[in-house]
């Protein structure tokens, strides 16, 4: 039995994930974590607003992105295995994140758990050096706190790596029109009320476009990575991976 903490209790991505550990067999529900929500109880445990209270075996970050950062620190102190799913980890934060961390107990970023998504982001870095173009384009409900997105920026990282580019930027007339730009590869944010997470890849030569698309209708789409996630990072060795292809068999 694997104890699983939670922190961002009470979030739109810990509440699918919270509700699919207490359901799980092998899993157990011991803590929760939200200092905004303290004293509240889902699935008859109580939400504590004090890291010291955290017990578990594994522990789910899914809080704001301002607090990840003092969060992880806390639970790397604590030795505990973590899963990250809190989004915006860039290059730059991955860096600081792996010299924080050391390579004492496994953490695990996951820029989506959405086994689709994951799946559409390895079909754009298989194909993105096939054309002459590719861009990303990402479409999040209008609460969101960062954009991009974080499985836009690992998407751009890994077709980047790949030698997928975008072709070189024209005049622009309006600041931006043209998106952001990771390492050769455009990205543009749109931030509407009614959409959950959709991603678009769209990759052309001359005379074709290939779309690669993945759409998430409901939150719970999220759930089942997460448990796979959970059940395999304390398989992994200590140090900090990306994605969830590391716990994917």
């Amino acid at each position: 039995m694997i104890r699983v903490a939670v922190s961002g209790a009470g979030g739109k991505l810990a509440t699918p994930i919270i509700s699919a550990v207490a359901a799980a067999d092998d899993l157990e529900l011991s803590s929760l974590y939200n200092p905004n929500r303290q004293g509240d109880e889902i699935h008859g445990v109580a939400v504590t607003g004090s890291p010291k209270r955290i017990e578990g075996d594994v522990l789910v970050e899914a809080a704001h992105p301002d607090v990840v950062f003092e969060n992880l620190k806390v639970w790397h102190e604590k030795e505990l295995a973590v899963v990250v799913g809190t989004s915006g980890f860039t290059p730059e934060r991955l860096v600081e994140l792996r010299e924080m961390w050391g390579r004492d107990t496994p953490c695990l970023v996951v820029p989506n758990f959405s086994i689709g998504a994951v799946l559409m982001m390895r079909f754009a870095v298989e194909a993105s050096p096939m054309f002459d173009a590719v861009e990303i384009i990402e479409r999040h409900h209008a609460t969101k706190p960062d954009a991009p997105s974080g499985t836009s920026l690992a998407t751009a990282m890994g077709i980047s790596s790949s030698g997928g580019r975008s072709v070189e930027s024209s005049e622009e007339l309006v600041e931006g029109a043209r998106g952001g730009d990771l390492d050769g590869v455009r990205i543009h944010s749109l931030r509407l009320p009614g959409l959950i997470a959709q991603q678009e890849v769209a990759l052309s030569n001359p005379g074709e476009v290939l779309s690669i698309e993945h759409l998430s209708t409901s939150y719970e789409s999220f759930a089942a990575g997460a448990l796979l996630a959970v059940r395999g990072v304390q398989n992994l060795a200590g140090g900090v991976h990306v994605g969830l292809p590391a716990v994917m068999r």
